[in-house]
């Protein structure tokens, strides 16, 4: 969409069609006229007008209780490319949140980055970091540990998920039906990127195993939106230091008896020359741990 010439009254329509769920973000911000920090800031500070009320919630009405804060927890390995976009995504959601980076040992400019231009520097973001690369699942562990929020989201810092899905992913939560929700990439949702088909063909291979052992009837496994209340999160005995966190999340949350929900998301996948790290390798991994979770511990 073209932004409008009239600079006055076109940041005003964005924010009445973006609150609504009318649009999307991206499409919003080409409405306005402005730029994407600039608009950020014109929806967060509806929060000091109206503190109940949720943007883009949903046709539901979706409703946020004011103490109510929300966990980010960002595992980040090799993401100069990203990290800044999608730290002002996830800032951009209108919900009190804390987002909590963990750098697993990156060595491409990261550290740097977060070190001058984040760390101390910007609000609500709290950043740790590991002396070498360890695993998603070590950078997960750690962010789940320092977590003070009411629930706490996986949020990958590549640019494949979309925080503004946190309201939907939030409503089983809020409303009391469930006790941790998956983002699931294969029942509908948004928009979603046509490639990697021997993936699909794994992570469906993995989910259906998963299912077996765990006897849960989820349809993406391995997705990285993972909600969960922190107080459960915190309850659980995690080991997994690598892509294989996915499923000792979910075998563990199926012993715990959790409440789980699925509900339907976009998906902008990324390629390995845009970054995209898993590999078949990581599947084998998760294969064996969905076994010896479901053993033992």
């Amino acid at each position: 969409m073209a932004a409008p010439t009239d600079n006055g009254t076109g940041p005003v329509v964005a924010a009445i069609l973006y609150e609504r769920g009318v649009i999307s973000r991206s499409d919003a911000v080409d409405i306005s006229g402005l730029s994407e920090a600039r608009f950020s800031e014109i929806i967060n500070s509806v929060e000091k007008f109206s503190p109940n009320t949720v943007l883009a919630a949903g046709s539901r009405g979706l409703v946020i209780p004011p103490e109510f804060k929300l966990s980010v927890l960002m595992p980040v390995y090799n993401e100069a490319r990203t990290i800044r976009n999608i730290i002002e995504r996830v800032r951009g959601v209108n919900l009190k949140k804390e987002i909590i980076i963990v750098d697993d040992g990156s060595s491409d400019g990261t550290v740097d980055l977060l070190k001058s231009e984040i760390e101390d520097k910007v609000p609500d973001v709290r950043v740790f970091y590991s002396p070498r690369n360890q695993g998603k699942g070590a950078a997960v562990r750690r962010a789940i540990k320092e977590a003070t929020g009411d629930v706490c989201v996986v949020q990958d810092a590549d640019l494949e998920y979309d925080p503004q899905e946190y309201f939907q992913l939030l409503e089983p939560i809020i409303d009391g039906r469930a006790d941790a929700v998956y983002g699931t990439r294969f029942m509908g949702g948004g928009p979603h990127r046509v490639h990697l088909f021997w993936h699909y063909v794994g992570n469906q291979i993995l989910t259906t195993i998963s299912n077996a052992f765990s006897n849960l009837n989820l349809t993406d496994m391995e997705t990285c939106y993972k909600l969960m209340r922190t107080e459960l999160a915190q309850s659980l005995t995690l080991r997994a230091n690598g892509f294989d966190i996915e499923p000792e999340l979910t075998l563990k949350l199926a012993k715990a008896g959790a409440r789980i929900y699925e509900v339907p998301i976009s998906y902008s996948g990324r390629s390995y020359a845009e970054g995209k790290k898993i590999n078949w390798k990581d599947g084998v991994k998760a294969l064996y741990s969905i076994v010896r979770y479901r053993i033992g511990d």
